[in-house]
């Protein structure tokens, strides 16, 4: 009898994540998976109770990916904060087009947890410290800018779209500064 094959919960979604690259959101199931590495099923359900729990799983490491993104633009230095935030969003769609689209571009249903809530409310709380806006202005300031930048983003994502990100820095400030200049008018 072969020996088993142990198959730890971070190979798994690893190989999610791989299948996810590779076929889009439609590939991630334990079949596609278990050939990815080149086992059963069985090592993944010894892990994973379900296919909702290594789903979750695999979304999870999605969302740190693309905060590692927005992580690796601010501390180049490259932008504001703020900005910087933004492009790494923008270059994770354009570089990881299937697990951006895992992420921001399905039905998610009431029962999901909602990834963006968390970064939402620190993005909202840098924008009333940067721009200096009370609570309510700068979630709402962050709003129109966050449908700006996810609008950019799924447009690279699915290639609609294909912008030098020198030029997406210029149509971001654009807008920043615009939307600043109404706020501050009010």
């Amino acid at each position: 009898m072969p020996p088993k094959v142990k198959v730890t919960k971070e190979e798994i979604v690893r190989a999610g994540l791989d299948v996810v690259r590779r076929e889009g959101v439609e590939g991630l199931n334990a079949r596609q998976i278990a050939a990815e590495l080149g086992c059963s099923t069985q090592p993944i359900f010894s892990n994973y109770q379900s296919m909702e729990d290594l789903r979750r799983a695999v979304l999870t490491a999605a969302a740190e990916i693309c905060d590692n993104y927005s992580i690796k633009e601010i501390a180049a230095g490259n932008y504001p904060s703020y900005k910087a935030s933004g492009m790494g969003y923008i270059r994770f769609a354009q570089e990881e087009k299937n697990l951006f689209r895992l992420l921001y571009m399905r039905n998610r249903g009431n029962q999901e947890e909602n990834f963006e809530t968390r970064r939402f409310d620190q993005m909202g709380d840098l924008v009333q410290d940067y721009v200096g806006l009370e609570c309510d202005r700068a979630r709402i300031f962050h709003l129109e800018m966050w449908i700006f930048v996810h609008g950019i983003a799924v447009m690279m994502a699915t290639g609609y779209l294909e912008l030098d990100m020198e030029l997406v820095s210029q149509i971001l400030s654009d807008a920043y500064w615009g939307i600043k200049q109404r706020f501050e008018k009010e």
